[in-house]
């Protein structure tokens, strides 16, 4: 074993009680030999105060603690409160500790090795009520191409529409189809810049508009196929008319392009439907999975069938679908929140006298 320093350092951080001179010795290691910074040198003094805290509760000397051990303390901060992310920066400060005094050959095993902190909750995906999906997409951009079209039908000497007028109506009537196509069929955003304007040979996804389906290739290299619905079709067949028209159209089978007549790309999806979701007076900025998520969550709702969900969304697994169930429940706890007269039972009660 490595003798310890006869002396601790008088300018370590001390964090209540006495240290225990293994500590003290692993402290002096950290602060000269690794040259940490002294903030970071007082975050470890405070993580192996609090082993040291548990040692002492169990009446066991810090070189007798076992795994089993620390995974009760890491369960035990987890009951009191403490976050995944907390306790997993308490382990990795006891962890060095033991790989420490390992490498002194104070122990023959790290005691830390293999512990790991209670996962972190996966957050829920962020959907919009259904109203803002409505709000976004009804919305209409006002475009000049469209105004002028109108004006030339009562008034015959009207200007054509200049070339920014008419990429404007365009980019309008794509970016209707775009929305549409993901919030009414839940597409990812990847399926969605994959699609083809018509089936062919080499065509990965298309579109059956007469069918009213879209025939996609998901993750994992699946197949599927989703319905469209009614808007969906309208939009799309609105913007299939005026791509048609449009010469660089002729360059590529892709059913969303750009100005230069390439594909779009996942970027070019968000940006354009951030912006839309803007002009359309949302408070929120949406992005294309989040219109993914509106379209399971409102149709959990509105039918139930969970199972018809993650075959619509192409969920390998049912458990990753479940995730709409928590929303749903969010949904429903609100609706009775503001609704059932039970839950406001106590908010008009009148207060006793006295």
């Amino acid at each position: 074993m490595q003798p310890l320093p006869s002396e601790p350092p008088a300018a370590l951080p001390h964090i209540g009680g006495a240290q225990d001179p293994l500590v003290q010795a692993y402290l002096q290691h950290t602060a000269y030999s690794k040259r940490l910074a002294a903030r970071t040198v007082a975050l470890y003094s405070e993580d192996l105060h609090k082993l040291q805290t548990y040692a002492a509760q169990a009446q066991l000397p810090l070189t007798g603690i076992q795994t089993a051990h620390i995974r009760h303390w890491a369960a035990a901060m987890h009951a009191q409160g403490r976050s995944p992310r907390g306790i997993a920066l308490i382990l990795s400060g006891w962890r060095g500790f033991y790989r420490w005094l390992v490498m002194a050959r104070h122990m023959q095993h790290n005691p830390v090795e293999g512990v790991r902190a209670p996962k972190a909750a996966k957050p829920l995906p962020k959907a919009l009520p259904v109203d803002a999906a409505m709000q976004l997409a009804d919305y209409r951009a006002s475009t000049a191409a469209t105004s002028t079209t109108s004006s030339n039908a009562s008034h015959s000497t009207a200007s054509k529409p200049t070339r920014a007028q008419s990429d404007a109506h365009w980019q309008e009537l794509r970016d209707q189809c775009m929305v549409e196509l993901l919030y009414g069929s839940g597409l990812r955003v990847g399926e969605l810049i994959s699609l083809d304007a018509h089936p062919s040979p080499q065509a990965q996804s298309w579109l059956d508009l007469d069918d009213a389906q879209a025939h996609v290739l998901g993750k994992g290299s699946k197949r599927r196929s989703v319905p469209l619905g009614a808007a969906a079709v309208t939009a799309t067949r609105q913007w299939l008319a005026a791509r048609t028209a449009l010469p660089q159209a002729q360059r590529t089978p892709a059913l969303l392009l750009g100005r230069n007549g390439t594909r779009l790309t996942a970027q070019a999806i968000w940006q354009k439907l951030r912006l839309r979701s803007q002009q359309a007076g949302l408070s929120v900025p949406v992005h294309p999975h989040m219109l993914r998520h509106s379209f399971a969550s409102h149709l959990l709702q509105s039918s139930g069938d969970l199972r018809g969900v993650q075959e619509l969304l192409g969920h390998a697994n049912i458990s990753t679908t479940q995730v709409y169930t928590r929303l749903d429940f969010q949904h429903l706890a609100k609706v009775y929140d503001a609704t059932h007269p039970r839950a406001h039972r106590n908010k008009n009660k009148p207060k006793p006298d006295g």
